[in-house]
């Protein structure tokens, strides 16, 4: 049997996960008709989106998320406030989060503002504070560290959206859509 890779536009508010939390009102990836026996690659948490990698292929787990690969990750992050040249060198340079120093990244801006489907509820909007869109570019995944980087910045994440695993790109999956991947995707997906 053939082994699978697909990919999900995983929705705000949704669990990587099949199984839902006891009392939790978020949804889990049980209602979006994924076939049998695929788990997640990985995690995005129920308020961030974008691409999730589920597949039933043993092994993949660790090929795509043991730091010492150095797999690459790209987020799109809506910030609170305007980043300046020197925070953004800041997030490139790692941050302290905790008692973890983050390894090095990629930070930019994007602009203008990428066009990206609306959420719901939508990102809370406040007219005296502006936000900016920035690009991250990461090689681990430790919980909740794209907010926590941002926040360490002084720039806390509105929104937060994957876009990138390797070199394989989300694209124009809409949100709670997925698909299975070609096998030049699937090289893609590891920078092959």
């Amino acid at each position: 049997m053939k082994a699978v890779l697909l990919a999900l536009n995983k929705p705000y508010g949704v669990l990587s996960q099949f199984t839902p939390e006891p009392g939790s009102a978020w949804k889990t990836l049980a209602g979006f008709g994924l076939p049998a026996n695929v788990y997640p690659l990985g995690r995005l948490d129920a308020d961030s989106e974008g691409l999730l990698l589920l597949s039933d292929e043993p092994g993949l787990n660790t090929r795509l998320l043991d730091p010492k690969q150095a797999h690459r990750r790209e987020y799109w992050v809506q910030v609170e406030g305007l980043p300046a040249d020197a925070t953004l060198t800041q997030l490139e340079h790692g941050v302290t989060i905790g008692d973890y120093r983050t390894l090095p990244a990629r930070a930019r801006r994007l602009e203008p503002a990428p066009a990206v489907p609306p959420r719901e509820p939508p990102v809370r909007f406040r007219k005296t504070v502006p936000d900016a869109w920035i690009a991250l570019e990461l090689v681990e995944g430790k919980n909740r560290q794209v907010r926590r980087m941002t926040a360490a910045v002084g720039h806390p994440t509105l929104r937060l959206l994957r876009v990138r695993i390797g070199d394989f790109r989300l694209g124009e999956l809409a949100p709670g859509r997925w698909r299975e991947l070609t096998a030049t995707e699937r090289a893609a997906v590891f920078g092959r």
